[in-house]
């Protein structure tokens, strides 16, 4: 007797232990899962302003705060535009001067929180830079998806998706770049964005499903006059892009993709977001597998590269701690007649432009100017 009771008292423990494993490998995996569009992703530290002159601001001295380039600073209702490190500022051994360009709206005072982000514009392309602009309405799997078009002359549209933790004011960076090269830009909002149909299951499947959408954009634009169309794609808008150039119906209409920061391992993704979060180690194979039986995700999208058939090009950076640049390496060394990866240093993940918008622009230029 004594011997049964403590048999059902191990399988009860072991019981015990089995759900809490379970319990833990769900909430870790909730970090990438139900990352919200539009708040800061849980690598990206958190700044604090020391002070505000003509023209400048000290934020706290990290490796974020010293990244060379142009970057939105966001936080709790404010929004502003920071440029390079300042030389020639006083700089002192806790915070660092950056320029600064304008501060959209809100206000920043001493003691604000605050924390880079790649999203320089908000609003909309009009209020924002100015261009003529329709709101649209694409018909998507699950419901109406709302998307900005800017009108152009080429009969070749350029469709632009975000990534992780970003909205459909993230490809406003590129815009008026795209916009003096006379293409029509189609930028897109999906399942789970502001305004856009939720997902049944309430997750982010990382690229798996919504690239989904972006084909509907893709039959959208076809059917509203355009020829060929470019996929443009951050993070895993990125991955969807990728997705779509394979699976699509229309694929024979996609000549040519922009991969910006593409999550290529989802698994390895998944991993920093959950670590970001403080997970312990011990649990981060578990979120993995939570996240996959939630999902049914597949662990790499390089299975989709090595079908790829149009001309591709990739920003990515090796400080990406998300979506290692390793993986993009590897795609353009095993495609050199089809990919090219511009490697830009310095960048945390979806800010290759943010770095340095002038390379970018001309890179973008170059690509682009064959598939005009």
């Amino acid at each position: 007797m004594r011997t049964v009771k403590a048999t059902a008292a191990a399988v009860t423990v072991a019981l015990a232990a089995g759900a809490a494993s379970v319990a833990a490998g769900r909430f870790a995996s909730d970090a990438a899962l139900k990352a919200p569009p539009g708040r800061p992703l849980p690598t990206e530290p958190r700044l604090t302003v020391h002070a505000t002159a003509a023209g400048q601001i000290a934020l706290t001295r990290d490796l974020a705060a010293l990244r060379p380039g142009t970057y939105g600073l966001a936080g709790n209702g404010t929004h502003a535009v920071v440029g390079p490190v300042l030389d020639t500022a006083t700089h002192s051994a806790d915070s660092v001067v950056r320029r600064l360009e304008r501060v959209t709206h809100g206000t920043l005072e001493p003691g604000d929180n605050v924390w880079l982000t790649p999203n320089v514009h908000t609003g909309d392309p009009g209020t924002a830079l100015g261009l003529r602009h329709t709101d649209v309405t694409i018909p998507g799997e699950l419901g109406s998806l709302p998307a900005w078009f800017v009108p152009g002359l080429r009969d070749t549209w350029v469709i632009t998706v975000h990534g992780l933790g970003a909205t459909r004011e993230h490809p406003m960076n590129i815009m008026e770049f795209l916009h003096s090269q006379r293409f029509p830009v189609l930028d897109l909002a999906y399942r789970g964005d502001p305004g856009a149909p939720r997902p049944p299951d309430g997750l982010n499947h990382l690229g798996e499903t919504e690239w989904r959408d972006l084909d509907a954009a893709i039959r959208h634009a076809v059917s509203h006059g355009a020829e060929q169309v470019v996929l443009h794609g951050w993070s895993t808008g990125a991955t969807m892009a990728l997705r779509a150039a394979v699976h699509s119906g229309l694929r024979e209409r996609i000549s040519g993709l922009v991969l910006d920061s593409p999550v290529l391992s989802w698994a390895t993704t998944l991993r920093a977001l959950a670590a970001a979060r403080r997970t312990p180690g011990a649990l981060l194979p578990l979120a993995v597998r939570a996240a996959q039986g939630r999902t049914g995700m597949e662990r790499e999208r390089t299975a989709d590269a090595a079908q790829l058939t149009v001309p591709t090009l990739i920003f990515h950076g090796p400080e990406d701690i998300l979506a290692p640049w390793e993986y993009s390496r590897r795609l353009a060394h095993a495609r050199p007649n089809l990919i090219a990866l511009r490697t830009v240093p310095n960048a945390p993940h979806s800010a290759m432009w943010n770095a340095d918008p002038k390379a970018y622009e001309e890179a973008l230029r170059r690509f682009l100017t064959p598939l005009m």
